[in-house]
């Protein structure tokens, strides 16, 4: 592949200012059962080729599925013509200075492979967690998916770049629906696909695995006779599983800076975050330091590089509760004089880099579960996502959990059926009065979220320890 793509460096005929190759090939794998009958089991492999094109302070892009020298030619002189055609229009002059020589590799960590496993074994391990779903003939639905993938990718630009970097993941997901007459409730292991890590077989390799299958069938069955949250203002205790969500919607996407700036309006919303609330902003409490850190091994979207090339490290976004950092390209960074971060991010080869968040963490505090429980007289304990609002500026929100506890006098007692809660983003922020502990700690990923036109679905990673949030309005019905 280097061969390949840096003789087509050396020989394109093209008066650019800069010039970079993307390649990708990824391979993908889908196996989904349900109620123990294997509905579907596909693999693909995809390959091809973004080229991205410096001309008179404007990027133009072009793709192709080939690698032949005449195809990634003529790719670069569609980049080209459309880099100079448009830089009598720019926005934002942009330099060779975005995009300087990086030389690296980056590869996931894992102890077995993709292929340690044949698609039979794998269909039965599904099989199997269906029927140990079925703790109960109020079990109506059970279902297991496991997806696997492995990404590559080599960029190299005409001022010396060379990055390869070698991604292997995995993701497991299953889940049980129970009914009783017309109460029909569901339980997940975390909400949908929370189960995404880099890895490989290994990371089914879990000694309670099947005691949690089994729980969450269990745990279906309970919320049939489960009281209705209750609608209050009270405490709010989130587990990691759904804060994995919360800090996703309400803290990674408003804080985009292509966003902030109006490029994702017409199609996903704005921000109600500006340029000028950098450094200023008191976006919560205190207790609240968000970082982006794709160093985090294992973690879903770990990596090294970029797809522009950019250097990844660890950033604080909101340091101590203040805002800090965008979750900004370099060229977002230059247009905006907002600092952000190594996060321009592609969903395969046909697709540009945009700003996308990667690993968005929530720092632990030092507060154990038992002690965080045990401070609280009253309040609701909510897990794993079901449902979610929010507004286009990222601004109110109302979210569902699947499973909740109440709490009183320092005990969970009561479960709770359709638990939901609703705030403003400040306000929910800011009323953050005590955050878990590293033991608390856990991460979680999602090969879901959706931004840009056309759609880019990209790969991210959150981790959070248990938090308490005070004076929050909770409320039951179906969310």
């Amino acid at each position: 592949m280097w061969s390949k793509l840096t003789k087509a460096i050396a020989n394109f005929d093209i008066p650019a200012d800069w010039i970079g190759i993307r390649a990708v090939k990824e391979t993908a794998s889908s196996r989904f059962v349900r109620d123990g009958i294997p509905q579907a089991n596909g693999k693909s492999t995809t390959e091809g080729v973004m080229l991205e094109v410096l001309v008179d302070g404007c990027l133009g892009y072009a793709a192709t599925n080939s690698l032949e020298l005449a195809s990634l030619e003529a790719a670069a002189q569609i980049a080209y013509k459309q880099a100079l055609f448009s830089s009598k229009w720019w926005i934002y002059p942009f330099r060779e200075s975005q995009r300087p020589k990086v030389v690296g590799e980056y590869n996931s960590p894992f102890l077995e492979p993709l292929d340690a496993l044949s698609p039979g074994e794998i269909n039965n391990l599904l099989v199997r967690m269906c029927r140990t779903l079925k703790v109960d003939d109020k079990i109506v639905q059970t279902t297991a998916s496991i997806s696997t993938n492995e990404r590559e990718t080599w960029f190299v630009s005409s001022n010396g770049s060379e990055v390869y970097q070698k991604f292997i993941s995995l993701g497991i997901h299953y889940g049980a629906i129970a009914q009783d007459g017309a109460i029909v409730q569901q339980r997940t292991n975390n909400g949908w696909q929370a189960h995404s890590y880099q890895g490989g077989w290994e990371l089914l390799r879990q000694e309670n695995l099947w005691q949690k299958v089994q729980q969450v069938g269990e745990q279906a069955i309970e919320l049939l006779t489960a009281t209705e949250c209750p609608n209050t203002r009270t405490n709010l205790v989130l587990a990691p599983d759904q804060m994995m969500l919360q800090i996703h919607e309400s803290v990674g996407h408003p804080l985009e800076i292509d966003r902030i700036l109006g490029d994702e309006r017409n199609y996903a919303g704005g921000s109600f975050v500006t340029t000028e609330d950098f450094g200023q902003l008191v976006y919560g409490s205190p207790l609240m330091n968000i970082t982006f850190d794709p160093t985090v091994l294992g973690e879903y979207a770990s990596y090294a590089f970029d797809d522009t090339g950019a250097v990844a490290t660890r950033e604080h976004l909101i340091k101590d509760g203040v805002l800090q950092r965008g979750l900004g390209s370099a060229e977002s960074q230059a247009r905006s004089g907002v600092p952000g971060v190594a996060c321009a991010r592609a969903s395969s080869w046909n697709r540009p880099a945009i700003d996308r968040m990667a690993n968005l963490n929530l720092e632990p505090g030092n507060a154990s579960f038992e002690e965080i429980i045990s401070s609280i007289e009253h309040g609701v304990y909510m897990e794993s996502n079901r449902s979610w609002s929010i507004d286009d500026r990222r601004y109110k929100f109302q979210f569902g959990c699947e499973y909740a506890k109440l709490i009183e006098n320092g005990k969970l007692t009561k479960t709770l059926r359709n638990p939901n809660y609703r705030a403003t983003t400040p306000e929910f922020w800011h009323s953050l009065i005590k955050i878990g502990d590293a033991d608390s700690w856990q991460m979680y990923g999602t090969p879901y979220c959706g931004k840009g036109e056309p759609n880019q679905a990209i790969w991210v990673g959150h981790g959070s320890p248990v938090c308490v949030f005070a004076n929050v309005e909770v409320f039951g019905g179906g969310g």
